[in-house]
């Protein structure tokens, strides 16, 4: 399957949002909330991206014709 440059982006979302969550499952460490702690908006901006993200590749695997 080829990505186009969306794709690739909200695949690298999705791969940030894992290693997020793995990172706050095992050590309890949020590397988001590091980088992202002095501003609240932006913090939120890239959750909304990881979540949507999230919900495109869910479709898109949900969709796939065989």
């Amino acid at each position: 399957m080829k990505m186009n440059e969306w794709e690739w982006a909200a695949w690298i979302f999705v791969i940030l949002g894992a290693i997020n969550w793995g990172l706050v499952g095992i050590f309890n460490f949020d590397l988001v909330q590091v980088i992202f702690s002095t501003s609240p908006l932006l913090k939120q901006t890239l959750y909304g991206l990881i979540g949507a993200s999230g919900l495109y590749w869910l479709y898109k695997v949900l969709t796939v014709k065989k």
